[in-house]
């Protein structure tokens, strides 16, 4: 597999970035999934996320390694919270590298559309005054 491309499942929510743009970069686009404080109108204390391993890996992989090729990205870097998250927290990010800014925010806006429809990961939410 390219080594441009970086698939992490990290159990709780994600902390700072650590991913540093490539060389040759002349963008590093990094998009971060926060758990929003409300879902369905209703107040929410976090999400709870469910990865189907290896499954969830191998499917971020392909997607990356697709996205990293179709859009001639330098590196993608991508990062998905198992477990809990609460509302405020990050749960997902994807880091992209490429040459210039309209190919790095089109291949992330494209990547999240898909991966919202392939990859097995799942959430459930805990709403804020309902015990468990």
């Amino acid at each position: 597999m390219s080594e441009r491309v970086t698939i992490q499942l990290i159990e709780g929510p994600l902390g700072p970035p650590t991913a540093k743009p490539p060389a040759g970069a002349g963008a590093w686009v990094v998009f971060d999934g926060i758990v929003r404080p409300s879902e369905e109108a209703r107040p929410l204390t976090a999400l709870v996320y469910e990865a189907y391993e290896p499954m969830t890996t191998r499917e971020l992989r392909r997607l990356a390694q697709t996205t990293l090729t179709t859009h001639q990205l330098l590196a993608i870097v991508v990062e998905h919270s198992t477990g809990r998250v609460a509302a405020g927290e990050a749960s997902f990010r994807l880091s992209i590298g490429a040459l210039h800014r309209a190919e790095a925010i089109r291949a992330a806006d494209e990547f999240v559309a898909a991966m919202k429809k392939v990859v097995p990961i799942w959430k459930t939410p805990e709403f804020a005054g309902v015990s468990g």
